[in-house]
């Protein structure tokens, strides 16, 4: 018997406050994760400056977009390992699984602050990003079984908490350590926070027991809704916007608004601030209408960013503020289209959850890659906010038109089905959307 293996209580035989201590670990894994993933952004010209001396000093800029690819690669490593490790581990306990993903989180994060090179660096942001998906995944469906029936929408903004926390606090705090004492120091620091994951997890977290019967074929029928791919899309295509800002947020804030290095933090801290808010407005919302959720969260989204472009380079002050709302409202859309994916998956809610993180990290990639390209070709940084516009807009018509087909769908069925109960018994029966 191993360590993991050890027997412990079920979630029905925990006190509150055991429950509350292990929705605590869990979400101190997606503050590590947050960590990991957003310190990137505040720390680019730091990295840039460390691994690619020669092409700063000559061009900045290009400087500054081909470390984004450090970025880029995370992302694809959540793109590629969510549905992958979601697959593989159809059969696992989810508690098994959550601390396995824990111990190869800490040890992609461990190695993406000792490579000596730009490309291995590369390479272990692409290793980091493997296990951060599935993590997400796992830990969402972990959180809506301890808090009880009715609560996907909060468990996964409990799950995501973390990650808002991370850019509330862990962020800012680790920008300005990464400033001081290296970006290197900075990836160390986030390897002890998931070794302390670990323990946490498996002191605290209750015993699942692993699924019975169940095989990766299975899971892999979710692949075959093309509800599912369209939602993908959707959130692949829309918050890649938000991306493209983040990863050069730190550029912007010095290049466009002209403020000191120093202030880096504090926009960060306003993005978290608004993260935070979002994600908890967000699941509460998603709750009471998913649907509801998308229609006005997006065109406030699409608001959030216009205004931001309007007023980055009038002062520091109007960056922190849009920059806050902007990310509020972006954080608020995250439950729900985890929410959504989680629906459509049905029986395959692990890799339902698994993918919108891949979604996500796609949106990622892309909305860094799409940012640097445009800074790279002479646009200056506030290119990244025009496209971040178009994309957010792009993602809100594939929700208004998906919605749409969905409505017309049901309605097409709802005409057939109710034809045929009046001609047996003169009922007519209620259709629902699938997922929505």
């Amino acid at each position: 018997m191993t360590l993991l293996d050890t027997p412990r209580p079920a979630a029905s035989e925990l006190s509150p406050t055991r429950v509350r201590l292990a929705l605590l670990a869990i979400a101190l894994g997606g503050f590590g994760i947050g960590g990991s993933e957003f310190v990137s952004m505040g720390l680019l010209p730091g990295i840039a400056d460390g691994l690619l001396p020669e092409l700063m000093a000559s061009d900045p800029e290009s400087g500054i977009a081909r470390a984004g690819i450090a970025i880029t690669a995370y992302a694809l490593g959540v793109v590629v390992g969510a549905p992958a490790l979601a697959l593989l581990s159809v059969r696992w306990s989810r508690t098994t699984m959550i601390m396995v993903l824990a111990v190869a989180l800490a040890a992609g994060t461990l190695l993406s602050g000792l490579m000596p090179t730009f490309e291995l660096t590369v390479l272990a942001r692409f290793l980091a990003g493997i296990p951060h998906g599935a993590y997400f995944g796992v830990a969402s469906l972990l959180a809506a079984s301890l808090m009880g029936p009715g609560s996907q929408g909060k468990g996964t903004a409990l799950a995501l908490s973390g990650l808002t926390v991370a850019n509330l606090i862990g962020v800012p705090i680790l920008t300005a350590i990464g400033q001081s004492a290296g970006w290197r120091a900075v990836y160390l620091l986030l390897a002890c926070v998931f070794v302390a994951t670990f323990l946490a997890l498996y002191l605290t977290v209750p015993h699942q027991e692993k699924a019975i019967g169940r095989r990766m074929v299975d899971e892999l029928v979710a692949l075959k809704r093309l509800q599912l791919w369209i939602v993908i899309g959707i959130a692949a295509v829309g918050f890649s916007g938000a991306f493209a800002v983040f990863s050069y947020v730190a550029d912007i804030t010095t290049q466009v608004t002209g403020a000191p290095a120093s202030s880096v933090p504090w926009v960060l801290a306003a993005a978290g601030l608004g993260m935070t808010i979002g994600n908890i407005v967000g699941g509460v919302t998603t709750d009471r209408s998913l649907k509801g959720t998308l229609l006005i969260g997006f065109p406030l989204y699409i608001t959030a960013l216009v205004v931001l472009f309007a007023v980055a380079h009038t002062s520091l002050t109007a960056l922190i503020i849009a920059f806050f709302a902007a990310n509020l409202v972006n954080s608020s859309l995250s439950p729900a289209m985890q929410t959504w994916m989680i629906r459509i998956a049905h029986r395959s809610e692990l890799l339902g959850a698994s993918m919108n993180q891949a979604a996500f990290n796609v949106a990622n990639a892309l909305g860094a890659t799409l940012g640097g390209a445009v800074i790279a070709a002479g646009f200056g940084y506030e290119a990244p906010m025009v496209v971040a516009i178009v994309l957010a807009s792009t993602g809100f018509a594939m929700v208004v038109a998906t919605l749409l087909a969905l409505r017309v769908r049901s309605r097409r069925t709802l005409q057939v089905l109710s034809d045929h109960e009046e001609t047996i018994t003169g009922s007519i029966p209620v259709v629902t959307p699938v997922g929505v």
